[in-house]
């Protein structure tokens, strides 16, 4: 048999978790404000979201992404 493919992170990083819990927050809020019908407060949810994903992609650049320097994969 071929050698076994290396497991490519899956997301399980510090900057994943991080923007996925941050945009969580911000689409949590964003639907519970729609239901209310208060728009200004849902464009500040997608502007949440937004934020979640540049904070990812900063902490990724600055190290803590899947395959950063600073991210210390945890045996499964």
């Amino acid at each position: 048999m071929s050698n076994p493919i290396a497991d490519p992170g899956h997301g399980h990083s510090p900057a994943a978790w991080t923007a996925v819990i941050i945009m969580l927050v911000g689409i949590a809020i964003g639907t519970f404000f729609f239901f209310l019908d208060m728009p200004i407060v849902v464009w500040i949810a997608a502007a949440i979201v937004v934020i979640g994903a540049l904070v990812g992609w900063g902490m990724s650049k600055a190290g803590y992404g899947a395959n950063g320097s600073k991210y210390i994969a945890k045996e499964h």
